[in-house]
């Protein structure tokens, strides 16, 4: 099958650049990801695991610009890594022999309390907060929890991290966007690992959009760095709501999504 005919790799490659840009500020890449690369023509599985390799690129990225410019504190998050790793290497194992339906129907119900917390909570900002949990157990408790959620299922990871950062550590908008994105990578690449060893990863249509995602996480990364709370707050919420509507759409109205990607064809 011709994936990467002239018009499918600059259209992969433009929106693996808008991914990572969207990804960077909020989470919800794979939104757009993941339909394209279905319309492209890859089956479901190649395409979850070729998201995987493109957005691992973009995560790494993002957090790269981030530890440079200093928003990146090792110390805070060591243990975290470490949980966020073993958590999403479990669910990339288990994602391959269990059915991830049951996740569905819950994760619209988690964005949708994620999209209010951000648009009525009055601690949102960029000024720290009470640290409610040790870092310790932050780490075993969200960092294994979300790790695992990101290698089982996916879509909201982000978002999930930043909530769960701000909450119940007191960072602040551009602290917790930063450290989400260093866990998003080690989620990424703890659950990538698995993907190729089950060789479903299309390498060629994975690195072209990976390309677009370092070039949009690192736009992204300055973005959020030059806002703040101003630009992540009302991205977080609009993300949040519109994930809710795509995953409301795939469990209870799948016809939709069939009939937009028969229009693209």
């Amino acid at each position: 099958m011709d994936y990467l005919s002239p018009e499918v790799a600059v259209l992969l490659t433009a929106v693996g650049l808008v991914a990572g840009f969207v990804d960077a500020i909020a989470g919800g890449g794979g939104l757009l990801a993941i339909p394209a690369l279905l319309a492209a023509g890859l089956p479901v599985q190649a395409a979850l695991a070729t998201n995987k390799l493109q957005g691992t690129f973009g995560s790494f990225s993002a957090s790269l610009k981030f530890i440079r410019r200093g928003y990146v504190s090792f110390d805070e998050i060591r243990v975290p890594i470490a949980f966020t790793f073993a958590g999403g290497a479990l669910g990339a194992i288990l994602v391959q022999t269990l059915d991830p339906g049951f996740l569905r129907s819950l994760i619209p119900v988690l964005l949708i309390a994620s999209a209010l917390y951000f648009m009525f909570s009055p601690h949102i900002s960029d000024v720290e907060r009470h640290q409610r949990m040790s870092h310790a157990m932050f780490g075993a408790l969200v960092g294994t929890s979300i790790g695992f959620y990101d290698g089982f299922f996916g879509p909201g990871t982000g978002s999930f991290f930043v909530v769960a950062c701000v909450s119940l550590l007191g960072f602040t908008m551009t602290k917790a966007t930063a450290h989400t994105k260093v866990l998003n990578f080690t989620s990424n690449i703890a659950s990538l690992i698995f993907f190729i060893v089950g060789g479903n990863v299309v390498w060629e249509v994975g690195l072209l959009m990976a390309l677009g995602q370092v070039i949009g996480a690192r736009l992204g990364a300055e973005v959020v760095i030059g806002k703040g709370a101003a630009i992540v707050r009302p991205m977080l919420v609009t993300v949040c709501l519109i994930m809710t509507v795509k995953l409301a759409l795939d469990a209870y109205a799948p016809g939709w999504g069939r009939a937009v990607l028969a229009f693209g064809h």
